[in-house]
């Protein structure tokens, strides 16, 4: 990056500041379902500058700027606390600027640039979590429309969303990755059931049956059976932004509030612990400085995601334990801070893929494990 280039990224971070300081009390990046009028109102106003497409290409109403400003602009968003990056801006958005037909990208682009149009992930089932090439969720063609059958869940804020991103089997039963098509399901059709799975932080995942829906042909993305490689495209586009540094330097603010507050900053004990779970977040900034980097010289960064997002899982796990170490059961369960981000990192391990699927990951790509048996 030329030093023009880091100086307009500065001055970048500098405004998306100035804009949240309006925010201070969104707080929704945990609990986003609890506050979704005002998040919504949150991602127009986003929209409105232009942010929800800042790497879209300009052809198609994006701001055509790279990697380094979308991890900019949602480094700081997680750092306020205020929300979570959308997936309409992003993977779905992407997925239509490459794949979707002119009549799809004149449709869905403009609300969702805006912040007017939000889509769930409709991937994972009941039998098929990490393993999304075992997908049941069936879609038949009816004519010019797909009738769509099964379960999904885990999806998170459907209960909110317009849309659901439907990862579904259109090919024989032991297709496997060959048999899978993208859909785009209206979640306020007929046959479509949303039943809220609460969560420990007082949120909650979805699960969404599907019964005899009816999906117009021209709301499917790519080609009949060819959904694998596009979900493949749309991962790598958002492995940036997936796990943010600034969500666990402000976790680290807040326990280092919490510590003195109960006075426990001067035991000795407590500031060594302070100590090392410094280090352990300057660790995890680095190993999402190490996905940037790959991202903006266009290197595949699976493997530097996979580890980002194992060691953002364990520290954001680390700072939590901490407060109960020192602090005890009430530290944890007494409404405060501490016990919310206790609670969410209980199940941080299982959001964005697996830590053990990422595990995986690097050991096959970094120690050459692929096709060892």
């Amino acid at each position: 990056m030329t030093a023009a280039g880091g100086s307009d990224l500065e001055i970048f971070r500098g405004e998306v500041r100035e804009f949240l300081d309006a925010y201070r009390d969104l707080d929704a990046f945990f609990g986003q379902g609890l506050r979704w009028p005002e998040v919504r109102a949150f991602f127009a106003a986003m929209g409105e500058r232009g942010w929800l497409a800042l790497g879209w290409p300009e052809e198609h109403g994006g701001l055509g700027l790279g990697p380094e400003f979308e991890f900019a602009l949602w480094d700081e968003v997680a750092y306020s606390r205020a929300a979570r990056n959308p997936l309409s801006s992003g993977i779905v958005a992407r997925t239509l600027v490459r794949h979707g037909t002119p009549e799809q990208r004149s449709r869905w682009l403009p609300p969702i640039r805006e912040g007017a149009l939000h889509f769930s992930l409709g991937y994972s089932e009941p039998e098929a979590g990490s393993d999304l090439a075992s997908v049941r969720c069936r879609a038949e063609r009816r004519g010019d429309a797909y009738l769509v059958n099964g379960e999904k869940c885990w999806q998170s804020y459907a209960q909110d969303m317009d849309y659901l991103w439907l990862l579904c089997r259109t090919g024989e039963p032991e297709s496997r990755a060959r048999g899978l098509t993208l859909l785009m399901v209206d979640l306020a059709s007929p046959g479509v059931r949303v039943t809220p799975l609460p969560t420990l932080d007082g949120d909650q995942l979805n699960a969404i049956e599907l019964v005899d829906v009816e999906v117009p042909e021209d709301h499917r993305v790519g080609p009949e059976d060819g959904a694998w490689a596009l979900i493949g495209e749309a991962l790598a586009d958002e492995r940036h932004i997936q796990f943010p540094p600034g969500r666990i330097r402000r976790d680290l603010e807040e326990f280092v509030g919490w510590a003195q507050h109960e006075g426990l900053a001067g035991d000795p004990h407590v500031r060594r612990r302070l100590s090392e779970l410094a280090v352990r977040a300057q660790e995890a900034d680095i190993h999402a400085q190490r996905v940037l980097e790959s991202m903006c010289r266009g290197d595949d960064a699976a493997e530097a995601a996979a580890a980002n997002k194992v060691v953002h899982t364990l520290v954001c796990q680390e700072i939590a334990s901490a407060a109960l170490e020192f602090g005890g059961p009430a530290a944890v369960s007494d409404g405060s801070r501490m016990e919310q981000l206790w609670l969410q990192a209980l199940w941080e391990t299982i959001g964005g893929g697996t830590s053990e699927v990422m595990r995986g990951v690097v050991a096959k790509a970094a120690l050459g494990l692929a096709g060892r048996r």
